[in-house]
């Protein structure tokens, strides 16, 4: 693999036009544009496009999670995110996403993500 690195600027420019990226399902109603890694499987960093409606079960992190909202809004059991808020969730916490209307984010992991939460 060839090291090169990406601008923000560039990234708001991709994510500024989605439909021109290549994307991949990660879960049903919810896709991603992998920058480098495999999210949720260890250091990685992906653009992720929520449907409308879309969900991510309960997962716990391993390590911190960025996300950055692009576009749309998301929300967690915390509250509700619109474009250009900053989430940082740190090792050990666990959470529930959805998109009521969709939405484009910018997500990076510095570990892996548990989907085999049980009820603490």
């Amino acid at each position: 693999m060839t090291a090169h690195s990406t601008a923000f600027a560039e990234l708001l420019q991709r994510a500024a036009d989605p439909d021109q990226l290549r994307w991949e399902e990660l879960r049903p109603g919810v896709e991603f544009h992998a920058l480098y890694g495999r999210p949720g499987q260890g250091p990685s960093a992906a653009l992720l496009r929520y449907a409308p409606g879309a969900t991510v079960p309960e997962h716990r992190h391993t390590d911190y999670e960025h996300i950055l909202v692009l576009q749309g809004s998301q929300r967690d059991g915390n509250g509700h995110y619109s474009a250009g808020t900053l989430l940082v969730s740190p090792p050990g916490s666990q959470h529930a996403v959805t998109s009521e209307a969709g939405c484009v984010v910018l997500a990076i992991w510095s570990g892996p993500i548990n989907f085999e939460v049980t009820g603490d």
